[in-house]
Parts: structure tokens; sequence; C-alpha cells
């Protein structure tokens, strides 16, 4: 097998935005009325803003309805966005040598906008040829539809797309989708057992991630 292509997760990846999103998640709960749980961050990552939103109103007893919830969180997070975008390590630097091999694909679990903000803080946005939201696909991650939509629109089967994870939940969605996934842990959010036994690669480091780590899995 070649690899035809390298479809990048964004938060935890490319943006070190993971303790962005609990942070607001978590004071946003605590206002309006909800219970944050030991194990509420480890769960919300992968869901798309639609899931996400309905579990702080319903199952954390936020009291506000769920497109209320995607809205004000939202918010929050493209104001964050606006003052700074944390970039990981070298991650820059790393996609636009990728990006000089194989074509690039995106899947996020970040809304559409606030992909957007990201990707011109960063001055990636003409890195990618798609990028993704799982607004926009029926199920957020760990389900592969987010994977498979950005493979057909690359016009690449989804085997031969290498697919680079920090999260548990982004972990599964990918090998779900049929790809080889090198994941790099963000360190706060270790892997579970399960979703590193499905990595074909687990980095340190996002600066580990060479052309030549992913030639290794063609």
């Amino acid at each position: 097998m070649t690899v035809d292509a390298v479809v990048f997760d964004l938060d935890g990846v490319i943006v070190d935005s993971e303790p962005v999103w609990e942070e607001v998640r978590r004071a946003y709960v605590a206002a309006h009325g909800g219970t944050w749980q030991s194990d509420t961050q480890r769960r919300l990552m992968g869901m798309s803003t639609g899931e996400w939103a309905e579990y702080l109103s319903g199952e954390l007893g936020v009291d506000r309805a769920a497109g209320q919830v995607a809205t004000e969180v939202v918010d929050e997070m493209t104001d964050r966005y606006a003052r700074h975008v944390p970039l990981i390590d070298d991650a820059d630097r790393v996609v636009r040598r990728l990006a000089g091999r194989w074509p690039l694909g995106l899947a996020s679990s970040s809304p559409t906008r606030l992909i957007a903000a990201a990707l011109a803080a960063t001055d990636l946005a003409d890195a990618f040829r798609v990028t993704l939201s799982t607004e926009e696909t029926a199920r957020g991650k760990p389900a592969p539809d987010v994977y498979l939509t950005v493979a057909e629109r690359l016009g690449v089967d989804p085997a031969r797309c290498v697919a680079i994870e920090d999260s548990s939940n982004g972990v599964r969605s990918a090998a779900a989708a049929g790809m080889p996934v090198v994941a790099i842990p963000h360190g706060p959010y270790p892997l579970d057992p399960d979703a590193r036994a499905l990595a074909a690669v687990v980095l340190a480091s996002v600066r580990e991630l060479t052309p030549e780590v992913v030639d290794g899995l063609g």
C-alpha cells in the first residue's frame, strides 16, 4: 500500500485547545446550574457540537436548551481564539512539511467557524485541501463519519489515508474508517488502552511526525 493522503485532527494535534475547551465548558456548566463530573472532559472529546451541547443540557443539568448552549459556548471559544490560538510545538511546520508530500485533509470536532479561526491564526488555511467539522456529519467521533467524508472529498480510499489523532475517540473514529492511525496523546488526556491498541504508531510529540513515519505506514 502507498499512502495517498494524510488527515489531521485539529484540537490536541495542531492547536492546544483541549484545556481551553475544558475551562470554558466547565465554567459554563457551573454558571448555569449544572454539575461537572470527573469523566466529563474525556466523554466530550470527539463529540460533535450538537452532541456535546445535548450532553451539557441533558446529562449535566445545565439550565439552557442545547441550541443555546452550543451558541454561547462557541461564542466564548471564538472570543478566546480572537485573543490567542495556542499552537502545539512546531505543528505548523510539521503540517507544511507533510503538505509538500501529500494532499492533506482536516477532520475536526470543532465547529466550522472555530476551524476557520484556528487555521487563519496559524496561517495554515491553504495547507488543507479539505476541511470538515463533525457539525456537518450525522455522527461525531468515535463514529467514522467525518474521516470517511474527508477521504471521499479528497478522492482517496480511506485505507490509503493516514490519520493523525490525539484522543481516544479520535483514534477510534479514524480506525473505524479503516485508516492507519498515528496517535499523539495529549499530556493531560492519555489514551484509553483499547484506543492505544488501535493506533499503528504512538508518538510523544507532533515534532516526531515526519514523512518517514507516514511512509512507514504504507
